[in-house]
C-alpha cells in the first residue's frame, strides 16, 4: 500500500464509521478501486479503527470518566467499594456496556475464519446495504423515539449487543445496526446514536489491537506505515465527524443515508457484472 493509498482509506474510515453506512464496506470497495487494486483486509480495517474509537474517547471523555469511577465506586469489593448504590445511572451505563459488548466478542472469535474472508464477498456486501437501508429506513419511520438513556435496560443492552454484532458482515454498519435497534426499540436518534459510540469502545478497541498484536505490530498485509498514518487520519477526521453527526441527527432524519447505501449497492453490484470489482480478492 502506497502513502496517498494510505492517506484515501484513512479519510474513508474516519469519514465512515460513525455515520450508518458501513466502514468495513466502504474500505473493501475503495480499497479494490485504487491503483494497487487489493481488499486492505479484515487487520487494517480493524486497525484503522482504533483511530476512530480514540476519537470517541476523547469527545466523550468526560462520559466515560464519569461512568468507569462510578462503576468502580458501586461494586461491593475492592477500595472504592458501596460509595454509590447500584442503581446509580453511570455505574447501570457502565454493566450495560460490558454486556452489550460480550455478543460481538463472542461471535467474532466463533466466526473469525468467515469474518476476515468469506463475509467479505462484495455480493453478499451490496446485499446487506441494502437490505439493512430498508430496516434502518423502517425503523426510523415508524420507531417511537421517545425513550432517553436514562431508561435503558438489561434485556435492551443485549439487544443493542446483538445488533452491533450483525456488523462483523461488512455492508450492515455497527453504527447502523445498533442505531436501527434503537430506534425500532423506542429510543431517540440522538440517544440511539449517543449509546452506539459508547457501546463501540471496548468491542472496536479490543478486535483492534487484537489485530495488530497478532500482525506482530507489522499492521498486516499494508505495512506498520502505510496503517499508522491511515489510523492517524482516520482519528482526526472521526473526531470532526462524531461532531457533525450528533448535531445532524438531533434535527434530520436518517432517511439520506438510506438513500446513499441503497444507491452504493446498485453501484457495487454494477461494478461486479461488469468486472470492474472481483467479488473476493485473490487468496495466496
Amino acid at each position: 500500500m502506497t502513502w496517498w493509498e494510505a492517506v484515501i482509506l484513512g479519510l474513508v474510515q474516519g469519514l465512515t464509521e460513525f455515520l450508518p453506512i458501513s466502514s468495513s464496506a466502504h474500505l473493501r470497495i475503495v480499497g479494490e478501486l485504487l491503483p494497487g487494486g487489493s481488499d486492505p483486509g479484515a487487520a487494517f480495517t480493524a486497525i484503522t479503527q482504533i483511530g476512530t474509537e480514540a476519537a470517541v474517547i476523547l469527545y466523550f471523555r468526560r462520559d466515560f470518566a464519569r461512568i468507569i469511577g462510578r462503576w468502580f465506586q458501586a461494586l461491593p469489593v475492592g477500595p472504592w467499594r458501596n460509595q454509590v448504590p447500584t442503581s446509580d445511572p453511570d455505574a447501570r451505563m457502565g454493566w450495560f456496556i460490558i454486556l452489550g459488548s460480550i455478543p460481538i466478542v463472542v461471535l467474532g472469535l466463533l466466526f473469525k475464519d468467515a469474518i476476515e474472508h468469506a463475509l467479505r464477498n462484495l455480493y453478499l456486501t451490496a446485499l446487506m446495504l441494502a437490505l439493512f437501508a430498508l430496516i434502518l429506513g423502517f425503523a426510523d419511520a415508524r420507531g417511537a423515539k421517545t425513550r432517553t438513556l436514562d431508561t435503558l435496560t438489561m434485556k435492551h443492552a443485549w439487544l443493542f449487543g446483538f445488533a452491533q454484532a450483525l456488523a462483523l458482515v461488512p455492508g450492515v454498519s455497527r453504527s447502523g445496526g445498533t442505531i436501527t435497534a434503537g430506534l425500532l426499540m423506542g429510543y431517540t436518534r440522538e440517544a440511539a446514536a449517543r449509546y452506539s459510540f459508547l457501546l463501540a469502545v471496548p468491542a472496536v478497541l479490543g478486535s483492534g489491537f487484537y489485530q495488530l498484536v497478532r500482525s506482530g505490530g507489522t499492521g498486516g498485509a499494508a505495512g506498520f506505515g502505510a496503517t499508522a498514518l491511515a489510523t492517524v487520519i482516520a482519528f482526526a477526521v472521526g473526531y470532526v465527524v462524531i461532531i457533525a453527526f450528533l448535531k445532524i441527527v438531533s434535527t434530520y432524519s436518517y432517511k439520506p443515508f438510506v438513500y446513499y447505501r441503497i444507491g452504493l449497492a446498485a453501484l457495487v453490484v454494477v461494478l461486479l457484472v461488469t468486472g470492474v470489482l472481483e467479488p473476493l480478492p485473490p487468496t495466496g
